[in-house]
């Protein structure tokens, strides 16, 4: 994909709708494609000593053999040395927005790596919001004495600005990520100028994807200043995009009908002057089972506490 770099003299806005589960997924993907990404930040952002490995190879997400599928993680990786032996293990976590099921699903990702790598193995969280960093950064207490878990979380405030075109395309998923995360900020015009010219050295479908994946994490105002670095509009390219846009609309229909039905159980219980508290409602509205929504509609009829729901 060629994207010259002078002024637009339009300045039509971009408006542009993909469902949460195209920008998780392209988020993954940039994991994906760098393995070694990861374990460059553990080492540049959280200052770990990672060991002197010679490859980084993909590991399989399902963290349990049989059990339910909220325990198989975003992506995870392994470094060995030449001889194949592993020396260290990273899970890689996308996170959206906040989701209190991963205080018992992160632990499990990260031990069962380890005893499946044997090795040392840390856990990363990326999320492109600040609040949901903030959030996740609250550390986990597994119960045993001193056992507690600090997961690392690369937020906004933590990511490297890619300022530098060599830079950016050498690392163009580097590029990506530096430019969700400063493109509102005194770098933009440096972190912009730097992602399309990654974009200019990377493959076309890649390419491609990965400015759908900017583009639809991008503020308007930002939007607006990629516009002003480039001569033309743009609409979702790559066949990645155009999956999950097909996706999201498929799922619209139905994901307005679990948002309505965990709303009438809230209702009903606020309408019997039951509380509910944060933890409760942040279950009842994340909650994507339409017929698990009409069970807790029933007995939100019948129950005392808002606990009963799940009993």
């Amino acid at each position: 994909m060629r994207i010259s770099v002078r002024k637009c003299q339009c300045r039509n806005v971009i408006s542009l709708t993909m469902p949460p589960k195209y920008i998780h997924e392209g988020l993954v993907e940039l994991f994906r494609c760098r393995p070694d990404m990861a374990a460059s930040f553990l080492r540049e952002v959280f200052g770990l000593l990672m060991p002197d490995y010679t490859q980084t190879r993909t590991e399989a997400c399902d963290f349990t053999d049989m059990g339910p599928k909220e325990f198989r993680g975003d992506v995870a990786f392994s470094m060995a040395d030449e001889d194949g032996n592993n020396l260290a293990g990273i899970v890689v976590e996308v996170q959206l927005a906040r989701d209190e099921t991963r205080k018992w699903s992160w632990p499990v990702y990260l031990a069962t790596l380890r005893a499946r790598l044997r090795c040392p193995t840390y856990l990363l969280v990326v999320t492109p919001k600040s609040d949901v960093a903030e959030w996740a950064r609250r550390p986990i207490e597994l119960g045993h004495p001193a056992m507690v878990l600090c997961p690392l979380v690369l937020g906004p405030e933590l990511m490297p600005a890619v300022t530098d075109n060599a830079e950016a395309m050498a690392w163009p998923e580097r590029a990506v990520l530096s430019a969700i995360a400063h493109a509102d900020g005194p770098q933009a015009d440096e972190v912009l100028s730097a992602l399309i010219a990654a974009l200019e050295k990377t493959d076309d479908e890649r390419s491609k994807m990965y400015y759908d994946i900017v583009l639809a994490t991008l503020s308007e105002s930002a939007k607006h200043h990629l516009e002003e670095l480039m001569t033309t509009g743009y609409e979702y390219q790559s066949d990645f995009a155009r999956k999950y846009v097909a996706e999201g609309r498929a799922e619209g229909w139905a994901e307005g009908r679990t948002t309505e039905a965990a709303h009438s159980v809230i209702t009903v219980l606020d309408a019997r002057g039951i509380p509910v508290s944060d933890d409760i409602r942040e279950r009842i509205t994340s909650c994507s089972d339409i017929d698990q929504l009409d069970t807790w509609i029933r007995r939100a009829v019948l129950v005392e506490t808002a606990d009963e729901l799940f009993t």
